[in-house]
């Protein structure tokens, strides 16, 4: 193995060796899964956004809950705001790509529904405005973030979960390991008895 190779598998190591031992972490991923949990039972939905990456995070999270994740069972509510590009295209165009999520949620968010913005750097602008609205419409809020505690996202949402390095890809590997865990608790939560 090179020394290259070595130290990004180390990284990775490292980092989800600290995740799995930070109570706190634990802490917010447990509000997650509960604030998922409850939403799925009152057949709310499910609105996640993100960019580059994490866009695509959000379409593999949303497909987790709609599909399958470990059991046949009946399909969750899931969308990834991410995916329409004729959507995004024209709120970039017509208004400014600030707002290409929060138009969004505007228009298919319902109160009781759940938004789970993923923003690496925790400063995303669009994200963010994705959130406020959000808020605004009584939805309930997770936030993705990476070490960035000081950001808005961090105090914004009713549920942040923090990622503890400032390295993007060890931040979205962590980001997916996370998803993946909510994904497995709501499942086994909903329809595991």
């Amino acid at each position: 193995m090179s020394v290259r190779t070595e130290k990004i598998l180390s990284e990775h190591l490292d980092l989800a060796k600290h995740v799995a031992s930070d109570p706190g972490l634990h802490g917010r991923m447990d509000k997650a899964a509960k604030i998922l949990v409850s939403a799925f039972k009152r057949n709310a939905r499910l609105l996640i956004c993100g960019n580059g990456g994490s866009a695509a995070d959000s379409q593999h999270l949303a497909t987790e809950f709609v599909s399958r994740f470990f059991m046949e069972r009946r399909a969750l509510d899931a969308e990834a705001l991410t995916i329409n590009t004729s959507s995004l295209t024209a709120i970039g165009n017509d208004y400014d790509f600030e707002k290409v999520f929060s138009r969004q949620v505007e228009a298919k968010g319902r109160k009781g529904d759940v938004l789970l913005g993923i923003s690496t750097s925790g400063t995303s602008k669009n994200v963010m405005k994705a959130v406020a609205t959000a808020r605004k419409m009584g939805l309930k809020t997770i936030t993705f973030i990476g070490g960035n505690k000081k950001c808005s996202l961090y105090d914004q949402a009713d549920c942040c979960i923090s990622v503890p390095s400032s390295c993007t890809p060890r931040v979205q590997e962590m980001h997916i390991l996370i998803g993946h865990a909510l994904c497995e608790i709501v499942e086994q939560e909903l329809f595991g008895g």
